[in-house]
């Protein structure tokens, strides 16, 4: 499937995303940290001081990938279930130390197989982004945090001014097809970053959603000045 074609409807983003993350999987962290210059552990370890994680607690960690914050979680002696989209996501998750203190699932954001109010802290690293029915994500969400319960994510954001906007994703679009077409022989595996942000409300319309969906607060951390972002919601 084309580019252009995966935002045509839910159900083709969901059948590129997961074409789309098989194929990246296997250099999804060395790409993840080239793109974000280093910064991606950094800007982790913040999402999981905000969680401020319990020994016990039980928590969710949606869009996993290879598993770096639903380990982080395990190693802070929660109950954690790890979901992800990409089967080979999950299995390089489960290849990963530490990886058997993680219930490693595969699952779609949009319908979570899990119980009402019955986890304490949902994560998420660059999934809101690219779940294909973001208000459906959002509800699911709302519905397995029990009360007081909290939901961070971490991703790409819009920055406010019209120029820097126009250039960071004039940025992104030439940097994803260069690293697109060296790794993979096809320029638009990480066009799909601009893409995907293009048609992405951004950081303030999402923390508007999550209040709408009955979070009782939900602030906006900007990081990287204003370039990413982090979201602290709380149920």
């Amino acid at each position: 499937m084309k580019l252009d074609r995966a935002f045509e409807s839910p159900e083709a983003k969901r059948r590129y995303n997961a074409r789309l993350f098989t194929t990246i999987a296997d250099r999804y962290d060395l790409i993840t940290r080239l793109l974000s210059y280093g910064r991606d552990q950094a800007w982790k370890r913040d999402l999981m001081a905000q969680a401020a994680i319990a020994p016990g607690q039980r928590v969710l960690d949606l869009a996993t990938g290879t598993g770096d914050l639903a380990l982080a979680a395990a190693a802070q002696g929660a109950g954690v279930v790890g979901l992800d989209l990409a089967p080979r996501m999950v299995r390089l998750a489960r290849a990963k130390p530490g990886a058997g203190a993680v219930r490693f699932l595969v699952g779609d954001m949009t319908s979570l197989p899990l119980p009402p109010a019955s986890v304490d802290v949902v994560t998420t690293g660059y999934g809101l982004r690219n779940v294909p029915d973001l208000d459906r994500a959002i509800a699911e969400i709302a519905r397995v945090l029990r009360p007081g319960g909290r939901f961070l994510s971490l991703d790409f954001e819009k920055p406010a001014h019209p120029g820097w906007r126009r250039a960071y994703f004039a940025y992104l679009g030439v940097v994803g097809a260069t690293v697109g077409t060296l790794l993979h022989g096809d320029p638009d595996t990480y066009r799909y970053i601009p893409a995907s942000l293009a048609r992405y409300p951004g950081a303030a319309a999402v923390a508007d959603k999550l209040r709408a969906a009955g979070f009782a607060s939900a602030r906006v951390i900007p990081k990287m000045a204003g370039f990413m972002a982090l979201h602290v919601a709380e149920k």
